[in-house]
C-alpha cells in the first residue's frame, strides 16, 4: 500500500468537529463489531446513520437504515466503513457524490484504488486501517466532553 493516513492530530481533529457519522455496512447484529462501535459512538454524543441496502427501511440502533450515502438527507462529518477492502472504491465513488467530510475505513481495510479515486476528486480526508473507537479513546475528547 502507498496510501498514507494523515498526522494523528489531524485525525483527532476529525473526530473532534464530527458530529453525524454514517456507518457503511452496519449490522442489526448487536455481537457485530460495526454494531458495537456505533453503539459506543452514540453513547459517545455522535449520531449515527447506518447505511446497508439489506436492511434499508428499517431501524438499528433507533436510526433509520438508508441503502446507500446519497439518501442520508443530512451533512456527514465521517462515512465509518465496515465493508471489505475490495468494497472500498466502490464505496469511494458514492462518498464523492456527497459533500461528506472524511472517507474513514475500518481497521484491516485499505485501498489504493479507493484514495485515488477520492484524491482525483480533490477528496483528501481520508483514514484507512484504523478503527474510529480506538482513535477516539485514545483522541481526549471522552474527558473534554464530559466537562462539559
Amino acid at each position: 500500500m502507498s496510501f498514507e493516513n494523515p498526522s494523528q492530530e489531524t485525525i483527532f481533529g476529525y473526530l473532534k468537529k464530527a458530529k453525524n457519522i454514517a456507518v457503511v455496512g452496519l449490522s442489526n447484529r448487536p455481537d457485530r463489531t460495526s454494531y458495537l462501535i456505533a453503539e459506543g459512538l452514540q453513547k459517545d454524543g455522535y449520531r449515527i446513520f447506518p447505511v446497508n441496502p439489506v436492511l434499508a427501511g428499517e431501524t438499528v440502533l433507533g436510526e433509520q437504515v438508508y441503502a446507500n450515502l446519497k439518501d442520508i438527507p443530512e451533512h456527514i462529518d465521517i462515512v465509518d466503513i465496515f465493508r471489505r477492502s475490495e468494497f472500498l472504491p466502490e464505496i469511494a465513488k458514492d462518498f464523492v457524490e456527497t459533500d461528506a467530510d472524511v472517507f474513514w475505513a475500518q481497521l484491516d481495510l485499505e485501498s489504493d484504488e479507493a484514495a485515488d479515486i477520492l484524491k482525483a476528486n480533490h477528496r483528501n480526508d481520508i483514514v484507512m486501517n484504523r478503527c474510529i473507537k480506538v482513535e477516539y479513546a485514545y483522541s481526549g475528547l471522552r474527558k473534554l466532553k464530559d466537562k462539559g
